[in-house]
C-alpha cells in the first residue's frame, strides 16, 4: 500500500443484507471477485492499513488478505457499530470508511475528504455529490470513538442522527457512479457489463 500518513481504512461488511436475500453482501462475486475485493482494491493504495467490518463468514473475509474486525455491539446493530469496531481497531489518526457495495469509489477518495477535514478542524468529513450527502463513505478523527460508543450503547443507530451531533466538512464530487450502491440482484445485474 502506498499510504498516506496516518489513514486505516474500513470496509463495512457487517450488515444483514436484507436486500440481497440475506446474503453476505460483501461476498459475493462481482466481475470475477467478491465485492468486498472490489472495494478493497479501490481502498488500499489510498491507505495505511484495511480492514474489514464483518459480523459472519470472517475466514473468507479474512482470506481477503485484511484484518477482520467483528462488531463490538451484538445484534447487527448497524454500520455505527461496524464504524465504532473500526474505529477502536484503528491505529492511525484518521479511519476511512466506506460500505461494501460501492466497488466505483474515486481513486483520490482519502485525499479529498482529508483536505475537506482539514480545511474546517472538521471531525467527521464526508463525500457529497450533487445528488446527496453519502455518510457511510466517511473520513473520522479517531478521538470520536468515545461519542460514538456512547452514542449507540443509547440506543442509537441511525448514522445521520450521529453525524449531526459532530463537526462535519463535506468533500464534493462530481461523479453520482463513483458512489453507486449495489443493494439489490437488479443493481447487479445492471452494473454487471
Amino acid at each position: 500500500m502506498a499510504g498516506t500518513g496516518g489513514i486505516t481504512g474500513l470496509i463495512l461488511a457487517g450488515g444483514r443484507g436484507r436486500r440481497m436475500g440475506g446474503c453476505d453482501k460483501g461476498l459475493l462475486i462481482f466481475r470475477g471477485r467478491p465485492l468486498a475485493a472490489q472495494v478493497a482494491a479501490r481502498l488500499a493504495p489510498q491507505v495505511d492499513r484495511l480492514l474489514i467490518s464483518a459480523n459472519r463468514n470472517l475466514d473468507d473475509y479474512a482470506a481477503l488478505g485484511h484484518a477482520v474486525v467483528p462488531d463490538r455491539f451484538g445484534g447487527f446493530a448497524g454500520p455505527l457499530a461496524g464504524l465504532e469496531a473500526g474505529l477502536a481497531a484503528c491505529g492511525t489518526p484518521l479511519l476511512l470508511a466506506a460500505p461494501c457495495d460501492t466497488p466505483f469509489l474515486p481513486e483520490d477518495l482519502a485525499s479529498r475528504l482529508r483536505a475537506a477535514l482539514e480545511a474546517s478542524t472538521a471531525e467527521i468529513a464526508v463525500a457529497r455529490t450533487p445528488a446527496r450527502e453519502h455518510p457511510a463513505v466517511c473520513l473520522v478523527r479517531r478521538e470520536a470513538l468515545a461519542g460514538l460508543s456512547a452514542f449507540l450503547a443509547a440506543g442509537g443507530r441511525k448514522v445521520a442522527g450521529w453525524q449531526a451531533g459532530l463537526k462535519r466538512a463535506a468533500a464534493d464530487f462530481e461523479d453520482e457512479a463513483a458512489f453507486a450502491n449495489l443493494n439489490t440482484p437488479e443493481d447487479f445485474g445492471a452494473r454487471e457489463g
